[in-house]
């Protein structure tokens, strides 16, 4: 089987999540154009609930079988590689019964008693038929991301984005005519067939590269398999009380912002489409860096955890390094591009440049989100696990607080939710980085970052120069496509001149590396 690199899978990994995050936002484009920042409103209320069904049924098990499969392999182990999976399967397949169960039970309550909105019944029973279904496909992406080879993962990533705005246009426009809440459950049904094939090619690739017989022996093997389920638990617990602490943060967060809202005088309908455009606009947009980020923390967990195995301690702290990095140089562009050009994005994206105010004072301190994955990341691996979760339940206890101290003032209403929810993510982030000095007295690289924020500084300079002076001399799509790739070329430009990217980086990157 292929193994790559860090650096290699990484690349790959943000080459797919690029594909990926703008089919998203194509995605997210139909849906605003289909229901409006009602039905998105419904949507987004009911995902935290799906994020929330789909973290207790992982239990983290992804990151624990990619840390034991990586080890197992470092030592040529494959009956243990075999144990590992049939272990995971058992405990995957009895969660997600319980929780496709339970779903269809809370739907009804959850719309009653907890949302201002009943009408979000419909999405939340959508949500089930895909728990059996990320049960699995998490199992065959932990074993895959554990052996080093990240094709299988990244290029599911895209059959699933590709089949979901497939079906997306369709199903929405298909149920709109009885209701907004029978479109936005549409929309939740085309994630669910969209992660059914992305299930179904993981599984014909490891059907291609398995080098074991799952079904042999597997009730067999599953009674051997204390041992197992002890080190994955051991490893998983903490990993998803971790994810937990966020999922569950997540689930009240529309809970919450639908109350606080109804406190300051906002009524239901209004607070819908609010709570819509913050969660289904602005949320995702300055989420897009993190592609690059997700992929470095996938990459990272089973490197750091061989490094950490081998007692290689000064190779963890070379890709920590590496990491943190790259995660800087992609959210400096992505900061600098959405805050100069925030009103022309959310008026061509959504036709709702009020927004972009949102946009606006989030995206400096979104920044250090994009820290925060490769951070948790090499937590985990170094088995502190416990200490992320820690510093996750206390950035949940600050926003959930935040929010209802800010959004319940009439002065602030939704705005205060979007306060809350950047003072959770500069806590966390900055918690998480106390932990990781502390682990392993990691040093920090202060040029690269002195010269970062030149870079950053300069090329901000240039957009807002691009945005005042040249855009108004074209239309405006085509006057925002040249003025953001003018930026980035810019960016390259300060990169190579401060010397942050260069010829041995190309070297890293697919297809390329061949002519370098």
């Amino acid at each position: 089987m292929t193994k790559q690199t860090l650096v290699q899978g990484t690349i790959l990994l943000i080459l797919a999540g690029l594909v990926t995050r703008i089919l998203g936002f194509v995605n997210r484009i139909v849906m605003a154009r289909v229901m409006g920042p009602e039905g998105v409103g419904l949507y987004m209320m009911a995902v935290p609930t799906f994020l929330l069904a789909v973290t207790l049924t992982r239990l983290g098990l992804p990151i624990a079988i990619s840390k034991l499969v990586a080890e197992a392999d470092a030592t040529g182990d494959r009956s243990k590689v075999k144990k590992i999976l049939i272990v995971s399967l058992a405990i995957t397949g009895v969660l997600s019964i319980v929780i496709t169960i339970a779903l269809f039970i809370a739907a009804p309550l959850l719309a009653q008693y907890f949302f201002t909105d009943k009408r979000t019944i419909w999405p939340l029973l959508a949500i089930a038929p895909v728990v059996p279904v990320i049960a699995v496909s998490s199992v065959l992406r932990g074993y895959f991301q554990g052996l080093q080879n990240m094709r299988p993962s990244a290029y599911s990533q895209v059959i699933e984005q590709v089949v979901r705005i497939a079906l997306v246009a369709l199903l929405t426009g298909l149920f709109l005519p009885y209701g907004v809440e029978f479109a936005a459950a549409g929309a939740m049904i085309s994630v669910i067939i969209g992660e059914l094939a992305s299930l179904l090619y993981m599984f014909s690739m490891f059907k291609v590269k398995k080098k074991m017989r799952i079904r042999k022996g597997f009730f067999k093997q599953l009674k051997k398999g204390h041992e197992t389920l002890k080190d994955l638990l051991n490893i998983a617990l903490p990993t998803t009380g971790s994810q937990l602490i966020g999922s569950v943060s997540y689930f009240f967060e529309p809970i919450v912002v639908a109350k606080s809202l109804a406190l300051a005088g906002i009524t239901t309908t209004i607070a819908t489409a609010q709570y819509g455009e913050l969660a289904g606009y602005v949320i995702p947009l300055l989420f897009l860096p993190t592609f690059i980020t997700y992929s470095l923390s996938v990459s990272l967990v089973p490197a750091i955890s061989e490094a950490n195995a081998q007692k290689k301690y000064h190779l963890i702290e070379h890709r920590l390094n590496q990491a943190l990095k790259l995660s800087m140089l992609s959210g400096g562009i992505a900061a600098v591009v959405m805050y100069v050009f925030a009103v022309p994005i959310m008026d061509l994206m959504y036709n709702s440049p009020a927004s972009a105010s949102y946009v606006k004072i989030m995206t400096p301190f979104f920044f250090f989100l994009y820290f925060q994955g490769p951070l948790q990341a090499v937590l985990q691996a170094l088995d502190l696990a416990r200490s992320a979760m820690i510093n996750s339940l206390i950035g949940a206890l600050v926003k959930l607080t935040a929010i209802f101290a800010l959004a319940t003032r009439p002065e602030f209403g939704i705005m205060g939710a979007a306060l809350a929810i950047v003072i959770s993510i500069v806590v966390v982030t900055l918690l998480h980085f106390a932990t990781v000095i502390k682990a392993i007295s990691y040093t920090i690289v202060v040029k690269d970052f002195v010269f970062c924020l030149l870079a950053i500084i300069v090329t901000g300079g240039g957009a807002v120069y691009l945005y005042r002076f040249m855009m108004p001399q074209f239309p405006p799509l085509q006057g925002l496509i040249l003025c953001v790739t003018a930026t980035c070329c810019l960016y390259l430009f300060t990169l190579i001149f401060f010397k942050l990217f260069g010829k041995e980086d190309l070297k890293h990157i697919p297809f390329i590396k061949r002519w370098v």
